[in-house]
């Protein structure tokens, strides 16, 4: 199989189906050796973080758009195109592999086709680049909608958050320092010839030069290491863990916030892992397999406690809520097409819901900690907001404990805060993905 047309296979199963750009892929990585995956996951990847952009120029192209039947076409262009941009593939190959990838697809009709817009594409680029110059979609590759979004709730950021998002992501290591500290698995890296420097928020994080495979990573079959953005790795010491507490992670998939609550305080009484979807369980058991950890995991919907809560109260708990993941666009780029403007009330309803449900469970003096990989506030600040005011047991709780003097300092010196009520860390270039935290301690 061709990297080009299975790319083709997975972007039309995402325009098409709806489905996620990391499940389409997995269908189909196996079948390729190291070399020609890294080919189809940059393809992938690459094509679906401009596809705004690279709609709208097949709009320019095409006479008339695409049936949905043909979505696989619209992807052999535009991950031509793209091919053709940024990935410096010579012309005439980028060409000739698109137009033999429509006879692999069972579509010879296309042949000419995908060969003549691809020649008036090369003709015409500057032309194109001129007529859509002031379009925003454009210029940003990011939906109307997203960007309206952005503008209104980061207005003098805007320009930093699409860069972000249009970038490339660092590979992050979280190291179990219950096993082994940050400067000597900094020194074990540099012995694998992988350069490294440590991470300024996390403690535990270690930011890659270049990403590599994991098998790679020293020790991570034995648990030394995780792989995890630095702004994910915050959630465990924000919790402030202590021996004997009982500890409920509610949505707990893929499990990586579990194992770091475990790493961190391995005295805890007991760590209670939900989550709605018992094949992603599996997941969250072989990362604390690996690890070496342990966990009751239990597949149940946290909106409904009385179907598994024993009425024992959580010490801690944390809701790491469903959301719309606009924090973490630059990781997964199909959010760009698979999300709508009317996804974010209903997120925003659901995680008000959640809450609401969970707080019951809570223990008198226990604390909560709220955290969306999203950076609209309509699922952060708002929902927070929304909650504290019908509860009058709540009360939001400053970002010091566990994390230590220094890590507290620079989480809350994090520009963009400037919140009340929780932590929102926007993405960055070559740093931390876009989180939001808020720790609740019941009175």
């Amino acid at each position: 199989m061709n990297p080009r047309v299975a790319c083709a296979k997975v972007i039309a199963a995402v325009l098409q189906q709806q489905i996620s750009l990391t499940a389409a892929l997995s269908k189909w990585t196996p079948r390729f050796s190291p070399r020609d995956r890294g080919l189809l996951q940059e393809l992938c990847f690459g094509t679906l973080r401009w596809y705004p952009r690279l709609a709208l120029i097949l709009q320019q192209l095409l006479q008339k758009p695409l049936k949905s039947a043909d979505a696989d076409i619209q992807a052999v262009l535009a991950s031509a195109i793209y091919q053709l941009t940024d990935m410096r593939v010579p012309a005439h190959a980028a060409v000739n592999e698109a137009v033999a990838a429509c006879q692999v697809l069972k579509k010879p009709w296309a042949r000419g086709l995908v060969n003549g817009v691809l020649r008036r594409y090369m003709r015409e680029q500057s032309s194109l680049e001129r007529a859509l110059a002031d379009n925003p979609v454009y210029t940003s590759a990011h939906p109307q909608w997203l960007l309206m979004r952005l503008a209104a709730a980061w207005p003098a950021e805007l320009d930093a958050v699409i860069a972000a998002n249009n970038s490339r992501p660092p590979m992050t290591l979280r190291v179990n320092l219950q096993r082994t500290s940050r400067p000597d698995y900094l020194a074990r890296l540099r012995q694998a010839n992988i350069e490294a420097e440590v991470t300024p928020l996390s403690a535990a994080g270690l930011q890659l030069q270049h990403p590599v495979t994991v098998e790679q990573l020293p020790g991570f079959d034995q648990g030394l290491v995780s792989v995890q953005d630095e702004a994910a790795q915050l959630a465990a010491p924000l919790l402030d863990l202590q021996p004997g507490q009982r500890v409920l992670d509610a949505c707990c998939a893929p499990g990586g916030k579990s194992c770091h609550i475990l790493e961190s305080q391995p005295g805890i009484g007991e760590l209670l892992g939900l989550d709605i979807d018992p094949a992603r369980l599996d997941r969250v058991r072989d990362n604390l397999d690996r690890s070496g950890l342990s966990a009751r995991l239990l597949a149940a919907d946290a909106t409904r406690p009385d179907t598994w809560w024993d009425g024992i109260g959580f010490d801690r708990i944390l809701l790491d809520g469903p959301c719309s993941a606009t924090g973490v666009i630059r990781r997964h780029p199909d959010i760009k097409l698979l999300r709508r403007d009317s996804d974010i009330d209903k997120l925003g309803a659901l995680q008000l819901q959640l809450l609401q449900a969970l707080w019951p469970t809570l223990a008198p003096g226990g604390k909560l900690l709220y955290a969306t990989c999203s950076i609209l506030p309509e699922e952060n600040r708002t929902v927070v907001t929304k909650f504290i005011e019908s509860q009058v047991d709540c009360q939001v709780s400053s970002f010091d404990g566990g994390t230590g003097e220094n890590q507290a300092t620079a989480i809350n010196n994090v520009p963009a805060t400037g919140d009340t009520v929780g932590l929102q860390l926007l993405p960055a270039v070559n740093g931390h993905d876009g989180f939001f935290y808020a720790l609740l301690e019941k009175q």
